[in-house]
């Protein structure tokens, strides 16, 4: 993520002479550079003096060719990313500084092996400021704008950055149906478009193409894919029946709608980090082992969500928990984010301590202090705040009511969506009082739990119930 210069390596090493990042070698002459896009396009642009060029006077140029109105200035930024690590650039950095210095940055934030981050190269990418508010983005009325938006939100739904439960991402792709191949269209028609553009152009690959494994196999790819598509086409006609009497039709309501469904998503314009947790002990011989996560935080909180399974382990707000990072203390140690949290255990409070294992540690707790602090600083303008988010800002207009409805039912028990937080899978270390076991570790607090005890917390553990609530 984001940092200042000095965060990083202030001359490329020698390993780091051969790089061929997309930004030009040659800091004089005019060079072509691609910026890409995340909907997979790219702009094209001829630039003088590149070497030299920081972020905010390159972003100039990248809206003038994609007629991007001057007003949209916060809403993107530049980013570098591979398939190692994604960061950030700030205003005033220089990409053709940082793309010479990618592998040192690769050594220092991965693990990955010499020989990879030899061959490393980074992208361009223009694409959504992890600082921008989802508040603002619904005030928008550009149609490209909201385009670039909307394209990068469908990017992360598809390749499962940000899971969803069936009949969420369901109504995605058949908003994207509706954005992408018109709103007129009958069966005869959609069902060949479709097909055309395939169908993991609207849904995620785990529901396009099944789970793998021997059941898929045995019931066949081709009729999971029908029974997908007709569910899909269904749930296009609902969509344009909904708008067709509510809203609009038109492509700038639509771009807003399918936002309105993405910012329901707790992790909805998060930057994304590697790492790995412990897994609990299991069998006669106690063997756990490791789990990959990633780790996606933005301004409203944290969230750690298994890789594998596309479902969130944990998730906090930042009045809910309190962090630190650690470096390796002795050889074959590793960097640790330490995330710290409310919870119980057998019936009783208790402090709970989440590892997260990951060489970005360092990168992700700046990333949470910078947006605690624009947090305050926010909360402070907007009198009568407590740090969660105004009804003017609710995404969906629904969340009052909702919670309303939570504080009646008591605890939340619907464990089967994937964006509930997975407390009990979790490896933690539990504690009471004033953490005698952690000595050495001093949070640095988000919120103090030790002046939250005399109010209910606001962090619940969700309960495995055998009867599932479905909110």
């Amino acid at each position: 993520m984001e940092g200042d210069d000095d965060d990083f390596p202030p001359e490329p090493s020698e390993h780091s002479h051969s790089q061929r990042g997309s930004v030009a070698s040659s800091v004089t002459r005019a060079q072509d550079l691609l910026v890409y896009l995340a909907s997979d396009s790219a702009v094209h642009l001829t630039l003088e003096g590149l070497g030299c060029m920081n972020a905010q006077e390159l972003g100039r140029n990248v809206r003038e060719a994609l007629n991007i109105p001057n007003s949209a200035v916060d809403v993107f930024a530049f980013w570098f990313c591979s398939p190692l690590l994604d960061l950030q650039l700030k205003p005033k950095h220089l990409p053709y500084k940082l793309c010479r210095q990618w592998q040192d940055l690769l050594y220092r934030f991965t693990e990955a092996p010499p020989e990879d981050i030899s061959q490393d190269e980074p992208c361009l990418l223009y694409k959504r400021n992890v600082f921008y508010p989802r508040s603002k983005e619904l005030q928008i009325e550009d149609e490209g704008v909201l385009r670039l938006l909307y394209g990068e939100a469908k990017m992360n739904v598809l390749e499962g950055r940000y899971p969803c439960d069936p009949e969420h991402w369901l109504t995605l792709g058949a908003l994207s149906c509706a954005i992408e191949l018109g709103t007129g269209l009958d069966d005869q028609t959609l069902t060949p478009a479709i097909r055309e553009k395939k169908l993991s152009s609207f849904l995620p690959a785990h529901a396009a193409l099944g789970g793998g494994g021997f059941l898929s196999t045995l019931r066949g790819r081709g009729g999971r894919n029908a029974e997908m598509e007709q569910k899909l086409i269904k749930e296009y006609r609902s969509v344009i029946s909904s708008a067709a009497t509510g809203s609009s039709l038109e492509p700038i309501a639509l771009l807003h709608q399918y936002l309105r469904s993405c910012h329901t998503l707790p992790y909805y314009g998060c930057a994304f980090f590697m790492g790995e947790i412990d897994k609990p002990a299991q069998g006669l011989l106690h063997r756990g082992g490791r789990k990959a996560v990633s780790v996606g935080i933005s301004l409203e909180g944290v969230y750690v969500m298994d890789v594998k399974e596309k479902h969130v382990l944990l998730g906090l707000k930042f009045s809910e928990l309190s962090w630190d990072h650690s470096y390796p203390e002795t050889e074959g140690d590793s960097h640790i984010l330490w995330l710290e949290f409310d919870g119980e255990e057998a019936g009783m409070p208790v402090n709970k301590l989440l590892k997260i294992y990951s060489k970005q540690a360092e990168l992700m707790s700046g990333l949470i202090e910078f947006c605690v602090e624009l947090r305050s600083v926010g909360e402070s303008a907007a009198a009568g705040t407590d740090g969660e988010v105004t009804p003017s800002q609710e995404p969906m207009g629904r969340e009052t009511n909702e919670k309303t409805q939570e504080r009646r039912q008591g605890k939340l028990r619907r464990q089967s969506s994937v964006v509930c937080s997975r407390v009990h899978s979790l490896n933690t270390i539990n504690y009471v009082d004033d953490g005698k076991e952690i000595k050495r570790l001093k949070p640095k607090r988000a919120a103090s739990f030790f002046t939250r005890q005399a109010q209910p917390p606001t962090y619940s553990a969700v309960q495995v119930t055998e009867s599932l609530e479905q909110g």
